[in-house]
């Protein structure tokens, strides 16, 4: 189901959906101590951001995210730090609003499903400034309370570029003269014999860990590079190769 609204967990994650201001808040459920810590770390007053705070006890509030859980079809995890954010739904955007940024700095995720992966990238990505993620409609990630809290605020930095058709997308791109870059562990050409910063336009392609990128978007990007290991450990998780890549291609 397409959700009505994002369901937060963790308070750093919390905060930074606060200060959106492209976010139309519902309701700040909490315990005394949740919202304690939330203006003793962050040092947030939720009346400042035009949010109906309610007050349950630790039993009262786990039950209360427990039943928006289920009407977002999700699995119930424990609600951390006695406290939760209900939220207007994240806005996306259509890849046609930024293939037209002479400083385009995107970055594509193919099948990655993982939410811890799908978060870290995320951070990585709004330490580098990049100014698009696109994500596929089917076989990705979910914005899930869990992906939020991971991802620390991150998401609500780095616009979020929905796509039915990743391949296509990646054509749209070549013709608009974004340079695609893919990673694949099959190019016998490396990452680190080539130098994409400054150099305009460009989208790095990330893949899985276990089949990299499907093959309708890999015979599509401009070039496939691989990451080349130098020591006894011959692959990387999906978010570490990401950091690497993204300091080679958006790095300064």
């Amino acid at each position: 189901m397409s959700a009505d609204f994002d369901l937060i967990f963790g308070l750093h994650s919390i905060a930074a959906a606060l200060k959106n201001s492209r976010r139309s808040h519902i309701k700040l459920v909490a315990t005394d101590e949740g919202l304690s810590e939330l203006q003793k770390k962050h040092r947030i007053i939720p009346k400042n951001y035009n949010v109906k705070t309610d007050i349950l006890s630790s039993h009262a509030l786990q039950e209360e995210a427990k039943k928006l859980c289920h009407h977002l079809e999700l699995d119930f995890t424990r609600v951390p730090s006695g406290i939760y954010l209900q939220t207007s739904a994240l806005e996306t955007y259509s890849i046609q609003e930024f293939v037209r940024n002479p400083n385009a700095r995107l970055l594509a995720l193919d099948q990655i499903t993982d939410v811890h992966n799908g978060a870290a990238i995320l951070r990585t990505a709004s330490f580098y400034g990049v100014t698009g993620v696109l994500i596929p409609s089917e076989r990705s990630f979910g914005l899930t309370p869990s992906f939020y809290r991971i991802a620390s605020g991150a998401v609500e930095h780095v616009p979020l570029i929905r796509v039915s058709s990743l391949s296509r997308a990646v054509g749209i791109m070549n013709d608009a003269g974004i340079v695609t870059v893919g990673l694949s562990e099959h190019s016998s050409e490396g990452l680190a014999e080539v130098n994409y910063r400054g150099q305009g336009k460009i989208c790095l392609l990330l893949g899985a860990e276990e089949t990299g990128l499907s093959n309708a978007v890999a015979r599509l990007v401009q070039k496939n590079l691989s990451l080349s290991s130098q020591g006894d450990t011959k692959s990387l998780n999906v978010s570490a190769a990401a950091a690497i890549a993204m300091e080679k291609c958006f790095g300064i």
